[in-house]
């Protein structure tokens, strides 16, 4: 199973940008795909995360700014980050728990980071 996530960059505050992740390889069922974030010196934090029945979770710096939706079809989850603030800037990792047809258990997967700066 990979992560494949694109849509970082920069952009000045109180800007937009959407992040994608797209999860491919064999077969799975997601149990919970999300977006966590790493400033440099800080820990890997949460930043949100969803369900397959739609439930979603939202740190709380990001909540009322930040959407996480998923397409299933496409086994891809997206972050709309809106009101960008340079406390955002961080890079982004997407997340899937997620279980191979055949094994037993759960597990955790990463994509690659993609760098967010949000600066004037």
């Amino acid at each position: 199973v990979q992560l494949q996530a694109s849509g970082g960059g920069l952009v000045q505050p109180g800007g937009s940008l959407r992040l994608s992740c797209a999860a491919s390889g064999s077969n799975f069922i997601i149990n919970t795909l999300g977006w966590y974030r790493q400033a440099p010196g800080k820990q890997r934090d949460v930043v949100a995360t969803i369900r397959p029945d739609g439930a979603t979770v939202y740190a709380d710096s990001v909540k009322g700014r930040f959407t996480i939706t998923t397409d299933s079809a496409k086994n891809t989850v997206y972050l709309q980050m809106n009101s960008l603030k340079p406390e955002d800037t961080a890079v982004y990792y997407c997340y899937g728990n997620l279980r191979v047809f055949g094994t037993p258990m759960n597990l955790n997967y990463w994509g690659q980071g993609t760098q967010v700066t949000v600066s004037s």
